[in-house]
């Protein structure tokens, strides 16, 4: 499939000097960067029993003290426990099957608060873990990317409710919730009962075998939880026909597509530029129950004046969609720059309307998902600057010290790498986790994933391991894959060609043609009827080769002005804000041609 990138964010200092003080920009739209995650923790009496020197409850509380010390400052973390208000006798069953206690709301976390609420908890009750369930549920946001992490080390000794169809129920109703199960020191019954909540959610079951377990597996699952995909965007409502579709200027936007529904979008091109369009959709995880029918793909039409088809249909088709995939669908029109058709009605400026369709269905898919969509316009060039590259980038191993890095669940929130150099995240399974990395002009990337050996799941399966390389604006440039059962170690390659603008003029290197941010995505899929991967420690090794080469000059633009400088890892504030915004509006007849450039950033959490 054709693919195309939109313009880069080194444009980025022109928008201030030629943008007039009259004409708005569009402004960036304010990502949550997080999913509101809610720890529900077993104070039931068995957690008493020794462990350590010590006992079960004072082991999950150092665990649960590790994730609060480590979580970002801007996510949202609540407290949930059950079982500290009354004994385990049958005489106090009534009231212990009741006892749940929401300990913190699910806002910015308050470590000292949350560490202190922590140290209060005395393990003595009952397991109400359905109970507890909706009860955390319920006090987190009634929209958007929210997770639970569960432990127990045991099971329910309350239902009703049943644990498992209180989250089958919730799923039903279509909240867009995970369940991440832990089984502390459990059964084969616990371990069932668990396991089913997280897989009716599309969340991850983990086994703890005794507290040091615990403090190794609980901070990974919960900053896993934390990283769900977070779809961002300024509100739009797309039409069923193209005479009505609404007018998007450049930027980010989010609707929600319906099984095989139609939607329109319109965009207004000034004459000489070129125009960008992405639609994203992330599948959620553990939907599917067919191994035949896992499968989802977005179709894309370009259509120009009196409804007039301009060029052939575009499609992006993902199986194993229950695996949490991220699958994007782009198209770039040139047609106002040059003519590409016969026909008048696709040529030119004017308004062009764009068809997105959720063409394919998974089996047991929400009837509507989320859409990001992204639109850039780009104005012609005087001079395009060196010439095309197809050579891939060397890669190198890296010398630097090695670095920790917590991937994010979107393109939104990716995690900055600053350049080369070795990094190292944990990967549960079913998680679709993003990084990104800037190239300047004339710069190319090469990078390895190296998946380590971890014992494999408890059942021998295979599993997928997939990385994928982004455009900034979303669109795919490769991806490569293979299978994984974690008894051994696995180990992916990707590369792209230096970046210049001239590359669109090369069919396999078209959308390489563009300076900004570039994404890395690492998938762990979830082994086909067995159980989940461990978590899974993942090594980035990165090369960014090339010096930095002058870019395109733009129409409008007197000089080219440097591309931003990457951002730095230790900075979190700039972590959540990845994609550059790319708005560029062209309007000219005749002599004058006016233009103004703004960032289009796309920054945060499932798949």
């Amino acid at each position: 499939m054709p693919r195309i990138s939109t313009l880069t964010a080194a444009l980025t200092a022109v928008v201030l000097t030629v943008l007039p003080a009259s004409l708005p920009v569009l402004a960036q739209a304010d990502p949550g960067q997080y999913a509101p995650t809610m720890l529900i923790l077993d104070a039931s009496g068995s957690m008493e029993r020794p462990d350590q020197g010590g006992t079960m409850m004072d082991s999950a509380k150092r665990a649960v003290r590790s994730f609060v010390a480590s979580a970002p400052a801007e996510s949202s973390v609540g407290l949930t426990t059950y079982g500290t208000g009354t004994s385990n006798s049958e005489a106090d069953k009534a009231a212990g099957c009741r006892d749940v206690q929401v300990l913190a709301q699910p806002t910015t976390i308050d470590k000292p608060a949350l560490t202190a609420a922590v140290d209060g908890i005395h393990a003595r009750g009952w397991t109400p873990m359905g109970t507890a369930l909706r009860q955390a549920a319920d006090a987190l946001p009634d929209a958007g990317p929210r997770s639970i992490v569960l432990v127990s080390d045991g099971d329910d000794t309350c239902s009703p409710p049943d644990p498992c169809e209180v989250a089958k129920e919730l799923k039903q109703q279509g909240v867009d919730l995970i369940v991440h199960s832990i089984g502390f020191a459990v059964d084969d019954k616990a371990r069932a009962q668990l396991t089913c909540m997280a897989q009716a959610t599309g969340g991850t079951y983990s086994d703890a075998a005794d507290g040091a377990a615990l403090e190794r597996i609980l901070p990974r699952v919960s900053s896993a939880a934390l990283r769900d995909y977070q779809a961002t965007g300024t509100p739009i409502t797309g039409t069923d026909t193209i005479g009505t579709a609404p007018v998007a200027g450049p930027g980010q936007y989010l609707d929600t597509l319906g099984q095989r529904q139609k939607r329109y979008y319109a965009v207004d091109v000034p004459e000489g530029a070129t125009v960008y369009f992405t639609g994203i959709v992330s599948f959620p995880r553990g939907r599917s129950t067919s191994t035949t029918n896992d499968m989802n793909a977005l179709d894309l039409r370009l259509f120009g004046r009196e409804s007039m088809e301009c060029g052939n249909r575009e499609r992006e088709l993902e199986t194993r969609s229950s695996d949490g995939t991220t699958l994007t669908i782009a198209k770039a029109f040139d047609g106002a720059a040059e003519p590409l058709f016969e026909s008048d009605k696709c040529t030119g400026a004017g308004r062009y309307t764009f068809e997105l369709t959720w063409d394919l269905v998974s089996e047991g898919s929400s009837d509507r998902l989320p859409v990001e969509i992204l639109v850039g316009i780009e104005p012609g060039v005087t001079d395009p600057g060196p010439g095309a590259s197809t050579t891939k980038t060397a890669f190198t191993e890296p010398t630097s010290p090695t670095q920790t890095v917590s991937g994010s669940g979107s393109f939104t929130t990716a995690a900055t790498l600053p350049g080369g150099g070795s990094y190292t995240d944990t990967v549960q399974s079913g998680e679709y986790v993003f990084y990104r990395v800037r190239l300047d002009w004339g710069q190319g990337l090469a990078y390895r994933v190296g998946f380590a050996e971890t014992g494999g799941a408890n059942r021998i399966a295979a599993s997928n391991v997939t990385t994928t390389l982004y455009s900034p604006l979303g669109t795919e440039i490769d991806s490569d894959t293979s299978a994984y059962t974690g008894r051994s170690s696995a180990e992916l390659r990707l590369a792209s060609v230096p970046i210049r603008y001239a590359n669109r003029g090369e069919y396999d290197v078209r959308e390489q043609s563009v300076a900004g941010w570039y994404y890395l995505a690492v998938k762990i899929g979830v082994p086909t009827g067995a159980d989940a991967m461990p978590p899974t420690p993942v090594q980035l090794d990165i090369t960014v080769a090339g010096a930095a080469e002058p870019g395109p000059t733009y129409l409008g633009a007197s000089a080219q002005p440097a591309a931003e400088q990457p951002v730095a890892v230790s900075s979190p504030a700039t972590v959540a804000r990845p994609w550059a915004w790319y708005v560029l509006i062209g309007a000219g007849v005749a002599l004058v041609v006016g233009i103004g450039v703004a960032i289009l950033v796309v920054g945060r959490r499932r798949g």
